[in-house]
């Protein structure tokens, strides 16, 4: 007589730890950390470094994220945060038997939580791999901790194909890489669905600024504020909504340049429900944040980047981006040839959003368990 194994012989619960450390990373997870949550063969736990503190609280209530593992920040400076968020990272590592460490982008928390895991011969996840701009000084630190992260990662999960090839031209083999798209669709629609975002309003809708990148600190800052206050008086009619970061480099150049501009309004930053449902208000976004020209497109609303260089070159090929740079003149330009040139605007509204479809985080699940899970064929068993 023989009897079959139990439906779920051979099955084993991994453990994964999922690591964010600023608002953009859990944006990102969080839908990964939900599929997660509903697949039987994983137990994923969060980690949440402290890079981001209140910002970060603010964003992980809005995708109901409660962390099982906190570290505390220590120092102010990166050297300070890095050291003492690696040696809490390997507390936290030795206290379990951990399958995966699950990182996105490239901030100092997922470069630490790819080398502790890498550390202690766990393999890692990159989520959002391959973006490259090949130039170490912009982004700065991010273009470099994002090469260092695919040096170490076991799986790489690019969000469109031009991220697939340069991961690809660097050497990983293709059964490590996976073509996603991007998880911040994701979260959108996620957002959109609990949190009943929507357009709001009539008309044009307002011109949303964006502006926090190191690399436009000092007199960049004052040219992008400067031509805001151009584009605001020659439209007094256009309503501009700037939310301003918490950084005293930014703040100070914007209160001084924009304060007292009757349709300028300077706000705290958004959390991130505010701030979709202000993108899906706006008319356009000026910007230097990488997401933004994610999360835009979305909602078929033009971008113009304030940067010189962009590692979502995807945007501007499909024509729903511009590149500016910083330059008071050529924001201005561009801004109100937009204004003046009608199909030329519509065109870049109606261009699409080439990040993703919003399947990102069930593809990755996918992968994972394809990977990870080992199902053993029943084996007969004596009676």
């Amino acid at each position: 007589m023989t009897a079959s194994a139990p439906p779920d012989a051979g099955k084993a619960v991994h453990n994964i730890l999922l690591v964010s450390g600023t608002r953009p990373e859990i944006i990102k997870l969080a839908p990964v950390y939900h599929a997660l949550r509903q697949a039987p063969w994983a137990r994923v736990q969060w980690l949440h470094t402290g890079q981001h503190a209140d910002m970060a609280s603010q964003i992980l209530a809005c995708f109901d994220v409660v962390p099982d593992i906190t570290l505390t920040r220590t120092g102010s400076s990166l050297l300070e945060f890095s050291a003492g968020c690696r040696q809490q990272l390997e507390s936290a590592m030795i206290e379990q038997n951990w399958s995966l460490v699950i990182v996105q982008g490239d901030t100092e928390s997922a470069f630490q939580g790819a080398l502790v895991g890498f550390y202690n011969r766990v393999p890692v996840a990159h989520v959002e791999a391959g973006l490259r701009t090949y130039n170490l000084a912009r982004p700065f630190p991010e273009e470099g901790l994002r090469q260092m992260i695919s040096r170490l990662a076991r799986f790489h999960f690019a969000p469109t194909q031009r991220a697939r090839v340069a991961l690809q031209t660097e050497g990983i083999a293709d059964e490590f890489i996976e073509l996603t798209g991007n998880t911040v669709i994701d979260a959108q629609q996620w957002t959109c669905t609990h949190r009943g975002v929507k357009r709001r309003v009539a008309g044009r809708g307002h011109m949303l600024v964006t502006v926090h990148r190191r690399e436009n600190w000092g007199n960049d800052v004052q040219e992008i504020c400067h031509a805001v206050a151009d584009i605001a008086r020659q439209q007094p009619d256009l309503q501009v909504l700037f939310p301003v970061h918490l950084n005293p480099v930014i703040q100070g150049p914007v209160s001084d340049i924009l304060g007292g501009i009757p349709n300028v309004t300077l706000t705290q930053p958004l959390d991130y429900t505010g701030m979709q449902q202000a993108l899906s208000d706006a008319w356009m976004v000026l910007t230097d944040s990488g997401g933004l020209q994610e999360e835009a497109p979305t909602f078929g609303v033009p971008v113009l980047v304030l940067r010189d260089e962009t590692e979502r070159p995807e945007a501007i090929e499909a024509g729903c981006a511009l590149l500016t740079g910083a330059t008071r003149h050529a924001i201005v330009q561009e801004v109100n040839r937009l204004t003046h040139d009608s199909a030329a605007y519509t065109r870049m509204a109606q261009a699409g959003n080439p990040f993703g479809d919003g399947t990102a985080s069930a593809q990755i699940v996918a992968a994972l368990k394809r990977s990870l899970v080992t199902v053993s064929e029943p084996q007969p068993v004596l009676a």
